[in-house]
């Protein structure tokens, strides 16, 4: 099933899901395992967790009494396609851009005027 790109966009926007999703590019993890890294709460976590569920990014499980998370790296492909299409461009050369600024510019005088 797709996922809507709406939410997979929404889910990567927040700085703790995508902390959450890097850590899961290394293995499956406990939920605890999960917030432990995190000043929040588990019940917070929980919901970031619900989001990238909803979002397809993760899927969880349980095995035994503890809930699993794992990482869904199918459902970032169609944003992935999406963003593909600006590849077209060439990245931003920042070093170039300041040198070619520096050159163009007037130069301010000494004494700021």
């Amino acid at each position: 099933m797709t996922r809507n790109i709406d939410q997979v966009f929404a889910a990567l926007a927040d700085p703790t899901r995508r902390a959450i999703l890097a850590m899961l590019l290394e293995d499956d993890m406990a939920v605890t395992d999960v917030a432990d890294p995190f000043e929040m709460s588990l019940a917070a976590i929980s919901k970031h967790l619900n989001v990238l569920t909803n979002a397809g990014l993760i899927s969880q499980e349980k095995r035994g009494r503890v809930k699993w998370c794992k990482l869904e790296p199918d459902a970032m492909r169609d944003a992935s396609i999406w963003m593909q299409g600006f590849g077209q461009f060439e990245p931003v050369n920042l070093d170039a851009f300041e040198r070619f600024l520096a050159a163009e510019l007037p130069h301010e005088s000494e004494d700021g005027a």
